[in-house]
């Protein structure tokens, strides 16, 4: 079983940081990717960006490319994901996730565990 928990998320202005931290635990630990979705109040839960394990390639959504950035310390298994010039579209829960076989990262139904989440928001 794994167990993820993410930190570092809070409440911003339009245009700072924030860096949220997933951690992953678990005897059984292991992934072909880990992947950070949000969910908005009322809307479905969207992917943000995601990191193959081994091979640390990347892929982002269109709306947050150049402005999130996806890392992972292999030793710590830990996944990140630095977001620079928040905006309040940005608000949401972010949810951190592992997809343990190769395929389609953007789904969130191809992924097998969850954490429980940390609150995102930015105000204007």
């Amino acid at each position: 079983q794994v167990q993820l928990v993410e930190s570092g998320g809070g409440s911003v202005q339009a245009g700072d940081s924030l860096r949220l931290s997933c951690a992953a635990s678990g005897r059984s630990f292991s992934a072909y990717a880990m992947g950070w979705f949000r969910q908005a109040p009322g809307k479905e839960r969207k992917f943000v960006a995601a990191i193959t394990w081994r091979g640390g390639n990347t892929a982002y959504d269109a709306s947050v490319k150049g402005r999130f950035t996806i890392s992972r310390d292999y030793a710590r298994n830990t996944v990140y994901l630095q977001m620079n010039s928040l905006q309040p579209e940005d608000t949401a829960v972010y949810y951190c996730a592992v997809r343990p076989f190769p395929g389609d990262v953007v789904r969130p139904t191809n992924y097998t565990s969850w954490g429980q989440g940390t609150q995102v928001t930015v105000s204007s």
